[in-house]
């Protein structure tokens, strides 16, 4: 089956190959909490607070961290679930919002959720569930679509396309979800914690067939885990989030050999070992994350970090590259040569 075949509705690249596909500056997403069970003082809790990156088209960026820190909640943004507080979202040099409306977006960005079974309507076979979005869309032959896809992940649609989600395993119902983002003929695909319930054994068949996609189709994959050894077989570049920033962002092979911000050095410390001589000794990272609804001033992350200094309470750290022109960018004092405080060419974890 070529590209040509399944993805003939293709949106153009409208702004070249060296054009980021996805441009998103300070989002912002807040989500009121009520003051006890009767009301008082309004507080938000602050899910995604100030987060910019932009995406390569043709890459894969992963995004990291800790449950609560706004992973989900920026997918959820980028696709259009959730409207944003604050910021800006452009994809392919047109802004959500603006010259691009929430359907072009759909066409363009699609997503494969955690929770295979959830995401997928009880009452709709396979096939239709496929054909759906491709319909809605007006695209060209959406059941023809649907087969060609169900064949292309791994379902023979003469066994699969009339079974109900209920009828299958996890690892075929992901395939489903899959085909099923991929019939609407996008650019961009959001994978938030794709593969996080399966088996490992079935893991890595997934892992390998989005690449194998990524490659056939020229496709982009912002993909969000909690394991760091799947982000870095499948990204290009990671992106690490704390309490609804972005602390560090770096290509993958660059903050595997050297992180630069406490927290990511942190993550990377809490991945077991194969190494039995190589125990972990003292906890990596200790105590809960601050309270979303009312973070710590200047940088958040400087109640946990033991390279905490009187500045860390006092300023917040921007994104920064580490050196003049890298590539590999932290939000942290110890890196920020403007502040002052810089250690760069030092190991300032020592």
């Amino acid at each position: 089956m070529s590209k040509t075949e399944t993805l003939a509705d293709t949106q153009p690249d409208k702004g070249g190959p060296a054009q980021p596909l996805l441009i998103v500056r300070n989002l912002q997403k807040y989500f009121p909490v009520r003051g006890g069970i009767f009301g008082g003082k309004k507080a938000v809790v602050q899910a995604v607070d100030g987060v910019s990156f932009e995406v390569k088209k043709g890459e894969t960026l992963g995004i990291v961290g800790e449950s609560g820190c706004g992973k989900s909640t920026t997918a959820r943004l980028l696709i259009g679930l959730l409207d944003k507080d604050k910021g800006e979202i452009i994809y392919d040099g047109q802004d959500l919002g603006g010259t691009l409306s929430l359907r072009e977006l759909r066409r363009g960005v699609q997503m494969v959720f955690q929770d295979s079974y959830a995401s997928l309507n009880p009452r709709l076979t396979i096939e239709a569930s496929i054909a759906f979005g491709a319909r809605i869309q007006g695209l060209s032959d959406p059941v023809g679509r649907a087969r060609k896809l169900m064949e292309r992940v791994g379902l023979a649609p003469d066994r699969f396309a009339q079974r109900y989600p209920h009828e299958v395993s996890g690892g075929q119902r992901q395939r489903i979800n899959i085909a099923r983002a991929l019939a609407m003929s996008p650019r961009l695909v959001v994978l938030d914690e794709a593969v996080s319930a399966l088996d490992k054994s079935v893991e890595a068949q997934v892992l390998n067939l989005l690449a194998d996609l990524r490659r056939e189709f020229g496709l982009t994959y912002i993909f969000i885990s909690h394991d760091l050894n799947v982000v870095r077989y499948i990204s290009d570049r990671i992106l690490v989030m704390y309490l609804g920033e972005v602390v560090e962002i770096a290509p993958v092979d660059d903050i595997w050999t050297s992180q630069a911000h406490p927290y990511t050095r942190s993550l990377f410390s809490a991945m077991p070992s194969m190494d039995p001589d190589n125990r972990t000794k003292e906890p990596p990272l200790a105590g809960d994350p601050p309270n979303p609804i009312n973070p710590p001033s200047g940088c958040r992350f400087h109640t946990r970090c033991r390279f905490s200094e009187d500045v860390c309470k006092a300023k917040v750290p921007l994104l920064h590259p580490l050196t003049a022109g890298s590539d590999h960018l932290a939000a942290c004092h110890l890196h920020d040569i403007s502040s002052g405080h810089s250690k760069a060419g030092k190991d300032v974890f020592e």
